[in-house]
């Protein structure tokens, strides 16, 4: 079910094009992005905030394992259009809340017009070039986590 009602609002060629622009930003970076569409709610999970349902998903990936504790999940809760963004310690120590904040306010911006593929794809883009700067791509960097967007 989750692919299915999905492709009303991303088709398959809007997630590998999403993939493709992780991978292309984790190419310049040390850091590692993720982006986990939930499409609804388990019956057990409607006690949890967002925030707290994107945590399960970042642990559950395994977000907080990466070398330099430069992990990023965007989640989004589909069939609520609501949406966090989660960074590791390593990250969050370098980037201002402003910074989240301008990112959270154009993401809204870009699903307020039902612009998904755009919103996501501009997000992934922005934290990229914070990942670039703060977190350049080193001689022994490898990619630690799949590109691959995360359907539930």
């Amino acid at each position: 079910m989750p692919k299915n009602y999905l492709k009303k609002y991303l088709s398959e060629s809007d997630l590998n094009e999403i993939a493709n622009v992780i991978a292309e930003v984790e190419s310049h970076t040390s850091g590692e992005l993720r982006l986990c569409i939930k499409v609804k709610r388990d019956i057990l999970e409607y006690r949890l905030s967002v925030r707290e349902l994107a945590m399960n998903e970042f642990y559950e990936f395994k977000m907080h394992n990466t070398k330099d504790k430069t992990g990023i999940m965007i989640f989004i809760l589909f069939d609520e259009k609501k949406f966090e963004i989660i960074a590791d310690e390593g990250i969050n120590s370098k980037i201002s809340e402003s910074k989240w904040n301008d990112l959270t306010s154009h993401l809204v911006l870009y699903f307020r017009n039902s612009q998904y593929k755009e919103g996501i794809i501009y997000s992934i883009k922005e934290i990229g070039k914070i990942l670039i700067s703060e977190f350049p791509v080193s001689d022994d960097d490898i990619n630690e986590l799949s590109d691959e967007v995360i359907i539930k």
